[in-house]
């Protein structure tokens, strides 16, 4: 059975960010992912998921520019400083928190700089991350995003991400393959699952149109955790969508998942 855990970023809204580690193990979650950590002490952090006995599944790398606000530093040539800086960071929390994984980030493409130039910055930023999360025993992930929500997005099919993880050549990286993003882009959703499960360690989901929760849109998730299953996938299933009404009441699709 697919292993569901909530995105408490996106789920309970309704509560304080501590509060939605008690609802969601309250809801019979056993893991919990969360972007942002940064704000809160990892201690606190810990406090909650050790009093519900929940798994930090993942959590994202911090690459919002300062400058401009966009979550795009690794793929900024003259901010790789910047970039470790923040990806120590990002390993200080999951090292602490006992993290599986961390969403590395790739962003929008930045204004001035050739292409190719961008490229190589990425792969540098990339082999870092991977290199640093490796000595702490998390994996590095890299997840393709849609351009329809995040205009000039630089890695936005399963392929662009593979062909960064090939070319890096890292064992510690991997990709995060989220369900909703690569409906809109790609489609074809349980063959790419297919043929490339082996470098999938994570993996996220939201039903299309409007990234509700599943049952409101195009996608048989029914079917893909099932077909998850066959294909002896190991990892997470992360709950990341916006509920269209309440979390409790949009979790009904879940209960026999959780």
């Amino acid at each position: 059975m697919p292993k569901l855990e909530a995105n408490i970023q996106f789920l309970f809204n309704e509560y304080d960010i501590l509060d939605r580690y008690d609802k969601a193990a309250e809801l019979g979650f056993k893991g919990v992912e969360l972007q942002n950590p940064y704000p809160i002490p990892t201690n606190e952090i810990s406090e909650r998921l050790n009093a519900n006995g929940l798994q930090q599944v993942i959590i994202n790398s911090p690459v919002e520019d300062p400058i401009t606000g966009i979550n795009n530093i690794p793929l900024i040539p003259n901010k790789r400083n910047l970039y470790r800086d923040r990806t120590s960071l990002a390993v200080e929390y999951a090292h602490e928190l006992g993290c599986l994984g961390v969403n590395i980030g790739i962003g929008q493409m930045p204004d001035g700089f050739a292409t190719e130039i961008v490229k190589e910055t990425l792969i540098e930023n990339v082999t870092y991350a991977a290199t640093e999360l490796d000595k702490v025993g998390v994996t590095a992930l890299i997840e393709p995003i849609n351009v329809l929500d995040q205009p000039g997005f630089f890695i936005n099919t399963s392929k662009a991400a593979l062909d960064v993880i090939e070319s890096v050549g890292h064992s510690n990286l991997s990709l995060l393959y989220d369900f909703y993003h690569m409906q809109i882009m790609e489609g074809n959703l349980a063959a790419t699952l297919k043929d490339n499960i082996g470098s999938i360690k994570h993996t996220q989901l939201a039903d299309n149109p409007g990234r509700h929760e599943p049952g409101t849109g195009e996608i048989n998730f029914t079917f893909l955790l099932n077909y998850l299953d066959e294909l002896g996938y190991q990892g997470w299933v992360g709950c990341e969508y916006f509920p269209s009404s309440t979390t409790e009441a949009s979790l009904d699709w879940a209960r026999k998942w959780i």
